[in-house]
Protein backbone atom coordinates (compact mmCIF):
# COMPACT_ATOMS: atom_id res chain seq x y z
CA UNK A 1 0.00 0.00 0.00
CA UNK A 2 1.55 3.05 -0.99
CA UNK A 3 1.04 6.53 -0.07
CA UNK A 4 -0.22 7.39 -3.37
CA UNK A 5 -2.26 4.94 -3.80
CA UNK A 6 -6.07 4.47 -4.12
CA UNK A 7 -6.06 1.95 -1.34
CA UNK A 8 -4.06 4.43 1.08
CA UNK A 9 -6.48 6.97 0.23
CA UNK A 10 -9.39 4.78 2.12
CA UNK A 11 -7.41 3.19 5.07
CA UNK A 12 -5.44 6.53 6.16
CA UNK A 13 -8.72 7.98 6.67
CA UNK A 14 -10.73 5.24 8.31
CA UNK A 15 -7.78 4.35 10.25
CA UNK A 16 -7.65 7.63 11.72
CA UNK A 17 -10.99 8.05 12.34
CA UNK A 18 -11.31 5.06 14.88
CA UNK A 19 -8.02 6.19 15.97
CA UNK A 20 -9.91 9.58 17.41
CA UNK A 21 -13.00 8.33 18.73
CA UNK A 22 -12.23 4.29 20.69
CA UNK A 23 -10.77 4.45 24.45
CA UNK A 24 -7.19 5.83 25.19
CA UNK A 25 -6.40 2.05 26.38
CA UNK A 26 -6.93 0.78 23.12
CA UNK A 27 -5.48 3.11 20.95
CA UNK A 28 -1.68 1.83 20.89
CA UNK A 29 -3.23 -1.76 19.79
CA UNK A 30 -5.52 -0.44 17.36
CA UNK A 31 -1.92 1.56 15.53
CA UNK A 32 -0.08 -2.18 15.82
CA UNK A 33 -3.17 -3.24 13.90
CA UNK A 34 -3.26 -0.48 11.31
CA UNK A 35 0.48 -0.76 10.60
CA UNK A 36 0.88 -4.43 10.50
CA UNK A 37 -2.13 -3.94 7.75
CA UNK A 38 -0.51 -1.79 5.89
CA UNK A 39 2.92 -3.29 6.10
CA UNK A 40 1.34 -6.61 4.82
CA UNK A 41 -0.57 -5.16 2.40
CA UNK A 42 3.07 -4.35 0.81
CA UNK A 43 4.58 -7.48 1.76
CA UNK A 44 2.17 -10.38 3.40
CA UNK A 45 5.09 -13.02 3.30
CA UNK A 46 7.50 -11.24 4.91
CA UNK A 47 5.80 -10.41 7.94
CA UNK A 48 7.32 -12.76 9.59
CA UNK A 49 10.45 -11.22 9.34
CA UNK A 50 9.34 -7.78 10.89
CA UNK A 51 8.20 -10.06 13.68
CA UNK A 52 11.24 -11.94 14.23
CA UNK A 53 12.82 -8.37 14.42
CA UNK A 54 10.96 -7.02 16.68
CA UNK A 55 10.95 -9.76 19.44
CA UNK A 56 14.81 -10.36 19.09
CA UNK A 57 15.40 -6.80 20.02
CA UNK A 58 12.80 -6.54 22.24
CA UNK A 59 14.51 -9.46 24.65
CA UNK A 60 17.50 -8.05 23.90
CA UNK A 61 16.88 -5.16 25.44
CA UNK A 62 15.73 -6.76 28.18
CA UNK A 63 18.50 -8.57 28.51
CA UNK A 64 20.87 -5.96 27.92
CA UNK A 65 19.36 -3.51 30.52
CA UNK A 66 19.43 -5.88 33.29
CA UNK A 67 22.73 -7.61 32.71
CA UNK A 68 25.86 -7.30 34.59
CA UNK A 69 28.48 -4.90 32.76
CA UNK A 70 30.14 -8.20 31.54
CA UNK A 71 27.38 -9.98 29.87
CA UNK A 72 25.79 -6.56 28.52
CA UNK A 73 28.07 -6.98 25.03
CA UNK A 74 27.49 -10.59 24.72
CA UNK A 75 23.91 -9.83 24.34
CA UNK A 76 24.29 -6.65 22.63
CA UNK A 77 25.96 -8.80 20.34
CA UNK A 78 24.18 -11.62 20.01
CA UNK A 79 21.09 -9.45 19.33
CA UNK A 80 22.76 -7.52 16.23
CA UNK A 81 23.68 -10.85 14.96
CA UNK A 82 20.75 -12.22 14.74
CA UNK A 83 18.98 -9.14 13.51
CA UNK A 84 22.34 -7.79 10.66
CA UNK A 85 22.20 -11.84 10.01
CA UNK A 86 19.21 -11.70 8.85
CA UNK A 87 19.45 -8.78 6.81
CA UNK A 88 22.63 -9.77 5.28
CA UNK A 89 21.15 -13.04 4.49
CA UNK A 90 18.71 -11.71 2.71
CA UNK A 91 20.37 -8.60 0.88
CA UNK A 92 23.94 -9.53 0.59
CA UNK A 93 23.96 -13.20 -0.37
CA UNK A 94 23.10 -12.72 -3.86
CA UNK A 95 25.91 -9.87 -3.92
CA UNK A 96 28.48 -12.05 -1.86
CA UNK A 97 27.68 -15.16 -4.17
CA UNK A 98 28.24 -13.71 -7.38
CA UNK A 99 31.33 -11.29 -6.65
CA UNK A 100 32.91 -15.35 -5.24
CA UNK A 101 31.47 -16.86 -8.57
CA UNK A 102 33.35 -14.49 -10.66
CA UNK A 103 36.72 -15.50 -9.05
CA UNK A 104 35.66 -18.88 -9.33
CA UNK A 105 35.24 -18.20 -12.68
CA UNK A 106 38.87 -16.34 -13.57
CA UNK A 107 40.01 -19.72 -11.75
CA UNK A 108 38.19 -22.06 -14.30
CA UNK A 109 36.19 -23.31 -11.15
CA UNK A 110 32.25 -24.06 -11.81
CA UNK A 111 30.30 -21.61 -9.99
CA UNK A 112 28.42 -22.37 -7.25
CA UNK A 113 24.60 -22.27 -7.39
CA UNK A 114 22.05 -20.62 -5.29
CA UNK A 115 20.77 -22.83 -2.58
CA UNK A 116 17.94 -20.73 -2.02
CA UNK A 117 15.57 -18.18 -3.03
CA UNK A 118 13.53 -16.02 -0.59
CA UNK A 119 13.69 -11.85 -1.96
CA UNK A 120 13.84 -9.19 -0.06
CA UNK A 121 11.41 -8.01 2.48
CA UNK A 122 10.07 -4.32 1.84
CA UNK A 123 11.16 -1.87 4.31
CA UNK A 124 14.19 -4.46 6.23
CA UNK A 125 16.58 -1.94 5.67
CA UNK A 126 14.74 0.48 8.02
CA UNK A 127 12.93 -1.50 10.89
CA UNK A 128 16.39 -3.44 11.02
CA UNK A 129 18.24 0.43 11.74
CA UNK A 130 15.59 1.50 14.17
CA UNK A 131 15.35 -1.60 16.17
CA UNK A 132 19.33 -1.74 16.38
CA UNK A 133 19.62 2.05 16.92
CA UNK A 134 17.06 1.56 20.23
CA UNK A 135 19.70 -1.16 21.35
CA UNK A 136 22.42 0.79 21.51
CA UNK A 137 20.23 3.21 23.28
CA UNK A 138 19.60 0.58 25.59
CA UNK A 139 23.26 -0.41 26.31
CA UNK A 140 24.38 3.83 26.43
CA UNK A 141 21.77 4.18 29.13
CA UNK A 142 19.94 6.84 26.88
CA UNK A 143 16.80 4.94 27.28
CA UNK A 144 15.10 2.75 29.19
CA UNK A 145 14.26 -0.65 27.76
CA UNK A 146 10.49 -0.89 26.75
CA UNK A 147 8.89 -3.88 29.16
CA UNK A 148 5.05 -3.21 26.94
CA UNK A 149 5.22 -5.67 23.70
CA UNK A 150 2.29 -3.71 22.12
CA UNK A 151 4.70 -0.43 22.33
CA UNK A 152 7.90 -1.80 21.28
CA UNK A 153 5.81 -3.63 18.10
CA UNK A 154 4.72 -0.17 17.53
CA UNK A 155 7.90 1.43 17.58
CA UNK A 156 9.36 -0.98 15.13
CA UNK A 157 6.33 -1.14 12.50
CA UNK A 158 4.17 2.52 12.93
CA UNK A 159 2.67 2.50 9.18
CA UNK A 160 3.70 6.03 7.98
CA UNK A 161 7.64 5.63 8.82
CA UNK A 162 8.52 1.55 8.17
CA UNK A 163 8.36 0.87 4.49
CA UNK A 164 10.80 3.86 3.51
CA UNK A 165 11.93 5.62 6.74
CA UNK A 166 12.57 7.89 8.20
CA UNK A 167 14.45 5.75 10.80
CA UNK A 168 13.45 7.28 14.21
CA UNK A 169 15.12 6.67 17.38
CA UNK A 170 13.25 5.39 20.77
CA UNK A 171 14.17 9.24 22.48
CA UNK A 172 11.39 10.40 20.01
CA UNK A 173 8.49 8.18 18.32
CA UNK A 174 9.29 5.39 21.52
CA UNK A 175 8.88 8.12 23.87
CA UNK A 176 5.45 9.41 22.18
CA UNK A 177 4.46 6.25 21.78
CA UNK A 178 4.40 5.50 25.71
CA UNK A 179 2.58 8.79 26.16
CA UNK A 180 0.10 8.18 23.94
CA UNK A 181 -2.81 7.26 26.85
CA UNK A 182 -2.40 11.43 27.56
CA UNK A 183 -1.98 12.39 24.05
CA UNK A 184 -4.69 15.51 22.84
CA UNK A 185 -6.26 14.30 19.73
CA UNK A 186 -8.55 16.15 17.32
CA UNK A 187 -7.38 19.38 16.25
CA UNK A 188 -8.03 21.10 13.39
CA UNK A 189 -4.86 23.27 13.03
CA UNK A 190 -2.47 19.76 13.51
CA UNK A 191 -4.62 18.40 11.15
CA UNK A 192 -4.84 20.46 8.26
CA UNK A 193 -1.43 20.87 8.94
CA UNK A 194 -0.55 17.18 8.54
CA UNK A 195 -2.86 16.70 5.46
CA UNK A 196 -1.15 20.02 3.58
CA UNK A 197 2.52 18.23 3.94
CA UNK A 198 0.38 14.42 2.82
CA UNK A 199 -0.73 16.97 -0.34
CA UNK A 200 2.56 18.83 -1.04
CA UNK A 201 4.25 15.39 -1.34
CA UNK A 202 1.64 13.61 -3.59
CA UNK A 203 2.34 16.86 -5.54
CA UNK A 204 6.19 15.97 -5.40
CA UNK A 205 6.25 12.59 -6.26
CA UNK A 206 3.13 12.78 -9.02
CA UNK A 207 3.66 15.94 -10.82
CA UNK A 208 7.36 15.93 -10.38
CA UNK A 209 9.40 12.99 -9.38
CA UNK A 210 7.39 10.69 -11.55
CA UNK A 211 7.07 12.67 -14.47
CA UNK A 212 11.18 13.81 -14.67
CA UNK A 213 11.22 9.98 -14.05
CA UNK A 214 10.36 9.04 -17.59
CA UNK A 215 13.46 11.14 -19.01
CA UNK A 216 16.02 10.01 -16.94
CA UNK A 217 15.00 6.28 -17.72
CA UNK A 218 15.22 7.32 -20.97
CA UNK A 219 18.55 8.65 -20.76
CA UNK A 220 20.04 5.82 -18.71
CA UNK A 221 18.63 2.83 -20.33
CA UNK A 222 20.11 4.20 -23.81
CA UNK A 223 22.78 6.35 -22.63
CA UNK A 224 24.32 4.75 -25.86
CA UNK A 225 22.06 7.41 -27.57
CA UNK A 226 22.94 10.65 -26.16
CA UNK A 227 26.05 13.08 -26.47
CA UNK A 228 27.27 15.22 -23.68
CA UNK A 229 23.99 17.02 -23.63
CA UNK A 230 21.63 14.71 -23.25
CA UNK A 231 23.44 12.68 -20.82
CA UNK A 232 23.88 16.10 -18.90
CA UNK A 233 20.09 16.50 -18.35
CA UNK A 234 19.75 13.06 -18.02
CA UNK A 235 22.58 13.32 -14.50
CA UNK A 236 20.38 16.45 -13.70
CA UNK A 237 17.06 14.75 -14.22
CA UNK A 238 17.62 11.57 -12.01
CA UNK A 239 19.03 14.06 -9.11
CA UNK A 240 15.43 16.28 -9.03
CA UNK A 241 13.46 12.67 -9.44
CA UNK A 242 15.49 10.85 -6.50
CA UNK A 243 15.47 14.06 -4.16
CA UNK A 244 11.40 14.49 -5.35
CA UNK A 245 10.82 11.21 -5.30
CA UNK A 246 12.53 10.26 -1.47
CA UNK A 247 11.39 13.55 -0.06
CA UNK A 248 7.99 13.30 -1.02
CA UNK A 249 8.00 10.13 0.97
CA UNK A 250 9.28 11.58 3.77
CA UNK A 251 7.10 14.55 3.65
CA UNK A 252 3.70 12.31 3.71
CA UNK A 253 5.30 10.03 5.94
CA UNK A 254 5.32 13.93 8.74
CA UNK A 255 1.92 14.66 7.31
CA UNK A 256 0.38 11.48 8.08
CA UNK A 257 2.21 11.55 11.60
CA UNK A 258 1.52 14.83 12.76
CA UNK A 259 -2.54 13.87 11.64
CA UNK A 260 -2.17 11.13 14.13
CA UNK A 261 -0.27 13.73 17.12
CA UNK A 262 3.05 12.32 16.16
CA UNK A 263 5.67 14.12 15.65
CA UNK A 264 8.96 12.59 13.47
CA UNK A 265 12.34 13.25 12.13
CA UNK A 266 12.63 15.66 9.18
CA UNK A 267 14.27 13.67 6.65
CA UNK A 268 14.97 16.41 4.56
CA UNK A 269 15.88 20.19 4.63
CA UNK A 270 16.68 21.67 1.39
CA UNK A 271 19.90 19.63 0.49
CA UNK A 272 20.53 20.98 -2.69
CA UNK A 273 20.68 24.22 -1.76
CA UNK A 274 23.91 23.11 0.51
CA UNK A 275 27.17 25.13 0.27
CA UNK A 276 29.29 22.17 1.43
CA UNK A 277 29.37 17.92 0.88
CA UNK A 278 29.12 18.23 4.97
CA UNK A 279 26.11 20.21 4.62
CA UNK A 280 24.80 18.10 1.97
CA UNK A 281 24.91 15.41 4.37
CA UNK A 282 23.35 17.75 7.27
CA UNK A 283 20.58 17.88 5.04
CA UNK A 284 20.10 15.17 3.15
CA UNK A 285 18.03 11.56 4.49
CA UNK A 286 18.86 13.11 7.87
CA UNK A 287 17.84 10.16 10.07
CA UNK A 288 20.48 7.95 7.99
CA UNK A 289 23.26 9.85 7.93
CA UNK A 290 23.05 10.97 11.62
CA UNK A 291 22.06 7.20 12.73
CA UNK A 292 25.71 6.95 10.94
CA UNK A 293 27.08 9.36 12.53
CA UNK A 294 25.57 8.63 16.06
CA UNK A 295 26.19 5.00 15.56
CA UNK A 296 29.13 3.88 13.65
CA UNK A 297 31.35 7.06 13.00
CA UNK A 298 31.86 8.17 16.65
CA UNK A 299 32.07 4.77 18.14
CA UNK A 300 34.94 4.35 15.76
CA UNK A 301 36.53 7.51 16.97
CA UNK A 302 35.06 10.75 14.92
CA UNK A 303 36.92 13.42 14.11
CA UNK A 304 38.59 12.94 18.14
CA UNK A 305 41.65 11.60 16.48
CA UNK A 306 44.16 11.77 14.30
CA UNK A 307 43.27 13.53 10.39
CA UNK A 308 44.09 9.53 9.11
CA UNK A 309 42.13 8.12 11.35
CA UNK A 310 39.32 10.34 11.07
CA UNK A 311 39.64 10.10 7.31
CA UNK A 312 39.26 6.37 7.53
CA UNK A 313 36.42 6.99 10.02
CA UNK A 314 34.44 8.96 7.11
CA UNK A 315 35.05 6.55 4.69
CA UNK A 316 34.50 3.83 6.68
CA UNK A 317 30.55 5.46 7.46
CA UNK A 318 30.41 6.23 4.00
CA UNK A 319 30.85 3.08 2.34
CA UNK A 320 28.67 1.57 4.99
CA UNK A 321 26.12 3.99 3.98
CA UNK A 322 26.09 2.62 0.17
CA UNK A 323 26.24 -1.08 1.10
CA UNK A 324 22.96 -0.13 3.40
CA UNK A 325 21.73 1.33 0.03
CA UNK A 326 21.97 -1.79 -2.10
CA UNK A 327 23.69 -5.10 -2.66
CA UNK A 328 26.11 -3.63 -5.82
CA UNK A 329 29.40 -1.89 -6.51
CA UNK A 330 27.64 0.42 -7.79
CA UNK A 331 26.38 1.46 -4.41
CA UNK A 332 30.16 1.26 -2.77
CA UNK A 333 31.18 3.44 -5.29
CA UNK A 334 28.50 5.94 -5.03
CA UNK A 335 29.35 5.77 -0.67
CA UNK A 336 33.14 5.61 -1.42
CA UNK A 337 32.72 8.82 -3.67
CA UNK A 338 31.01 10.75 -0.96
CA UNK A 339 33.44 9.96 1.25
CA UNK A 340 36.02 11.08 -1.18
CA UNK A 341 34.68 14.25 -0.75
CA UNK A 342 34.80 14.62 2.56
CA UNK A 343 37.93 13.82 2.45
CA UNK A 344 39.03 16.18 0.15
CA UNK A 345 36.97 18.43 1.45
CA UNK A 346 39.06 18.82 4.92
CA UNK A 347 42.77 18.41 2.93
CA UNK A 348 41.53 21.51 0.84
CA UNK A 349 40.00 23.68 3.48
CA UNK A 350 43.43 25.32 4.06
CA UNK A 351 44.13 25.88 0.72
CA UNK A 352 40.61 27.07 -0.60
CA UNK A 353 41.09 30.21 2.41
CA UNK A 354 44.61 30.92 1.76
CA UNK A 355 43.78 31.17 -2.23
CA UNK A 356 40.65 33.25 -1.29
CA UNK A 357 42.81 35.90 0.82
CA UNK A 358 45.01 35.88 -2.12
CA UNK A 359 42.50 36.76 -4.84
CA UNK A 360 41.02 39.11 -2.42
CA UNK A 361 37.72 37.34 -3.01
CA UNK A 362 34.73 38.18 -1.18
CA UNK A 363 33.33 35.14 0.69
CA UNK A 364 30.41 36.38 2.03
CA UNK A 365 28.33 37.84 -1.38
CA UNK A 366 25.57 35.86 -3.17
CA UNK A 367 27.70 34.98 -6.19
CA UNK A 368 30.29 33.01 -4.15
CA UNK A 369 28.05 31.06 -2.34
CA UNK A 370 25.70 30.59 -5.46
CA UNK A 371 29.48 29.22 -6.84
CA UNK A 372 29.55 26.85 -3.75
CA UNK A 373 25.76 25.61 -4.26
CA UNK A 374 26.75 24.88 -7.86
CA UNK A 375 29.98 23.16 -7.28
CA UNK A 376 27.84 21.12 -4.43
CA UNK A 377 25.35 20.32 -6.86
CA UNK A 378 27.60 19.23 -9.48
CA UNK A 379 29.19 17.00 -7.25
CA UNK A 380 26.23 14.99 -6.04
CA UNK A 381 25.12 14.80 -9.52
CA UNK A 382 28.13 13.17 -10.64
CA UNK A 383 27.78 10.53 -7.91
CA UNK A 384 24.41 9.86 -8.60
CA UNK A 385 25.34 8.40 -12.14
CA UNK A 386 26.74 5.29 -10.19
CA UNK A 387 23.90 5.40 -7.82
CA UNK A 388 21.38 5.12 -10.87
CA UNK A 389 23.30 3.48 -13.45
CA UNK A 390 22.60 -0.75 -14.08
CA UNK A 391 26.20 -1.61 -13.14
CA UNK A 392 29.64 -0.43 -12.99
CA UNK A 393 30.68 -0.59 -16.75
CA UNK A 394 27.07 1.28 -17.56
CA UNK A 395 28.35 4.06 -15.29
CA UNK A 396 31.80 4.43 -16.37
CA UNK A 397 30.15 3.98 -20.31
CA UNK A 398 28.10 6.87 -19.53
CA UNK A 399 30.50 9.38 -18.44
CA UNK A 400 32.60 8.28 -20.79
CA UNK A 401 30.32 10.00 -23.67
CA UNK A 402 29.38 12.51 -21.24
CA UNK A 403 33.06 13.94 -21.73
CA UNK A 404 33.81 12.57 -24.97
CA UNK A 405 30.68 13.11 -27.31
CA UNK A 406 30.45 16.91 -27.09
CA UNK A 407 27.09 18.11 -29.02
CA UNK A 408 26.63 21.73 -28.19
CA UNK A 409 24.25 22.20 -31.11
CA UNK A 410 21.81 20.24 -29.14
CA UNK A 411 21.35 23.37 -26.71
CA UNK A 412 19.53 25.07 -29.78
CA UNK A 413 18.02 22.61 -32.21
CA UNK A 414 15.30 21.27 -29.81
CA UNK A 415 16.69 17.51 -28.73
CA UNK A 416 15.55 18.70 -25.00
CA UNK A 417 12.05 17.76 -26.36
CA UNK A 418 13.17 14.31 -27.69
CA UNK A 419 14.76 12.64 -24.71
CA UNK A 420 10.96 11.06 -23.48
CA UNK A 421 9.22 14.41 -22.59
CA UNK A 422 7.15 16.23 -25.53
CA UNK A 423 7.10 20.16 -24.99
CA UNK A 424 4.21 19.94 -23.51
CA UNK A 425 5.37 17.56 -20.66
CA UNK A 426 8.44 19.98 -20.09
CA UNK A 427 6.57 22.99 -19.77
CA UNK A 428 4.59 21.00 -16.89
CA UNK A 429 7.69 19.65 -15.26
CA UNK A 430 9.29 23.37 -15.44
CA UNK A 431 6.30 24.62 -13.37
CA UNK A 432 6.64 21.70 -11.11
CA UNK A 433 9.83 22.44 -10.60
CA UNK A 434 9.55 26.30 -9.97
CA UNK A 435 6.62 25.62 -7.64
CA UNK A 436 9.05 23.33 -5.50
CA UNK A 437 11.83 25.87 -6.25
CA UNK A 438 9.61 28.39 -4.52
CA UNK A 439 8.30 25.89 -1.31
CA UNK A 440 12.56 25.07 -0.87
CA UNK A 441 13.21 28.59 -0.83
CA UNK A 442 10.95 29.26 1.96
CA UNK A 443 12.00 26.12 4.14
CA UNK A 444 15.37 27.61 3.49
CA UNK A 445 15.21 31.01 4.20
CA UNK A 446 11.90 30.94 7.20
CA UNK A 447 13.09 27.40 8.44
CA UNK A 448 9.09 26.27 8.42
CA UNK A 449 7.66 23.49 6.91
CA UNK A 450 5.35 24.45 4.45
CA UNK A 451 2.30 24.25 6.59
CA UNK A 452 3.56 25.91 9.17
CA UNK A 453 4.25 29.07 6.80
CA UNK A 454 0.61 28.79 4.87
CA UNK A 455 -0.82 28.81 8.76
CA UNK A 456 0.26 32.31 9.35
CA UNK A 457 -0.83 33.45 5.42
CA UNK A 458 -4.89 34.76 5.15
CA UNK A 459 -7.59 32.57 4.22
CA UNK A 460 -7.91 33.18 0.50
CA UNK A 461 -4.36 32.63 0.11
CA UNK A 462 -4.04 29.08 2.55
CA UNK A 463 -6.90 28.07 0.39
CA UNK A 464 -5.43 28.81 -3.26
CA UNK A 465 -2.01 27.42 -2.73
CA UNK A 466 -4.34 23.86 -1.66
CA UNK A 467 -6.65 23.97 -4.60
CA UNK A 468 -3.70 24.71 -6.89
CA UNK A 469 -2.20 21.38 -5.42
CA UNK A 470 -5.07 19.43 -5.63
CA UNK A 471 -6.12 20.29 -9.27
CA UNK A 472 -2.12 19.85 -9.84
CA UNK A 473 -2.19 16.22 -8.52
CA UNK A 474 -5.63 15.45 -10.36
CA UNK A 475 -4.86 16.70 -14.08
CA UNK A 476 -1.09 16.34 -14.12
CA UNK A 477 -0.26 13.44 -11.81
CA UNK A 478 1.49 10.57 -13.66
CA UNK A 479 -0.36 7.37 -12.71
CA UNK A 480 0.46 3.86 -13.83
CA UNK A 481 -1.76 1.19 -16.22
CA UNK A 482 -5.44 1.42 -14.35
CA UNK A 483 -4.47 4.45 -12.61
CA UNK A 484 -2.16 2.28 -10.39
CA UNK A 485 0.24 4.39 -8.29
CA UNK A 486 4.05 4.47 -8.93
CA UNK A 487 6.36 3.06 -7.03
CA UNK A 488 8.66 4.91 -4.88
CA UNK A 489 12.68 4.57 -4.92
CA UNK A 490 13.99 3.82 -1.84
CA UNK A 491 11.36 0.96 -1.38
CA UNK A 492 14.14 -1.32 -2.91
CA UNK A 493 16.33 -0.90 0.10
Amino acid sequence: MLFNSLQFAIFFPVAALIYFVIPKKMRCLWLLLASYVFYMSASPKYVVFLLFSTLVTYAGGLLVERAEAKKKKFYMGLTFLCSLGVLGLLKYFDFLLGNVNALLGLAGIAPVSKPFSIGLPVGISFYTFQSLGYMVDVYRGDTKAERNILNYALFVSFFPVILSGPIERSGNLLRQIRELPEKALWNYGRVAGGLTLLLFGLFQKMVIADRIAILANQVFDNYHMYGTFGLTVGAIAYTIQIYCDFASYSMMALGVAKVLDFGIIENFQTPYFSRSMREFWRRWHISLSSWFRDYLYIPLGGSRCGKWRRYFNLMVTFLASGLWHGASWGFVVWGGLHGLYQVIGYELRGMKDRINEKLHTKTDCLSYKLGQVLVTFCLTAFAWIFFRAGSLRDAFGYIRRMVTKPDPWCLFNGELYNLGLDRVEMNVLFIGLLILLLVDLVRYFKKQQLDVYLAKQNLWFRWGVLLVLIAAVAIFGIYGPGYDAQQFIYFQF
